[in-house]
C-alpha cells in the first residue's frame, strides 16, 4: 500500500504565498503522475495542477501563473508553490499519485487566505 501525506498549508493574507508538500511512502516502485486537487466547503474537488514522471505540468485555468508544480522523483514528493493567493483559494489541498496505475489520496492540507 502506498500513503500520501500533505503538509504546508496555513493561514496566509491575499497576495501571500506557500510551499505545499506531499510525501508518498510505503510500498512503491515508480509514480508516474502526480497531482494537486483542492475542495472548499459546498464544492467539488477540482483539479489544480498535474505532473507527470518526465515533468510535464498542467494547470488549471484559476491558477495559471500563480502556482507551480514540481516533483521530486528520488524523494517520492510532489510540491506546489501557491504565490499571489487570493481568497477564492481557500480550500482543503489534497495530493494524489499514480502508482502502478492506481490511485492514492492524502488526507489534505488547510489553506486559508483571510486577511
Amino acid at each position: 500500500q502506498v500513503q500520501l501525506v500533505e503538509s504546508g498549508g496555513g493561514l496566509v493574507q491575499p497576495g501571500g504565498s506557500l510551499r505545499l508538500s506531499c510525501a508518498a511512502s510505503g510500498t512503491i516502485f515508480s509514480i508516474n503522475t502526480m497531482g494537486w486537487y483542492r475542495q472548499a466547503p459546498g464544492n467539488q474537488r477540482e483539479l489544480v495542477a498535474t505532473i507527470t514522471s518526465g515533468g510535464s505540468a498542467y494547470y488549471a485555468d484559476s491558477v495559471k501563473g500563480r502556482f507551480t508544480i514540481s516533483r521530486d522523483n528520488a524523494k517520492n514528493r510532489v510540491y506546489l508553490q501557491v504565490n499571489s493567493l487570493k481568497p477564492e483559494d481557500t480550500a482543503v489541498y489534497f495530493c494524489n499519485a499514480d502508482v502502478l496505475s492506481v490511485y492514492y489520496w492524502g488526507q489534505g492540507t488547510q489553506v486559508t487566505v483571510s486577511s
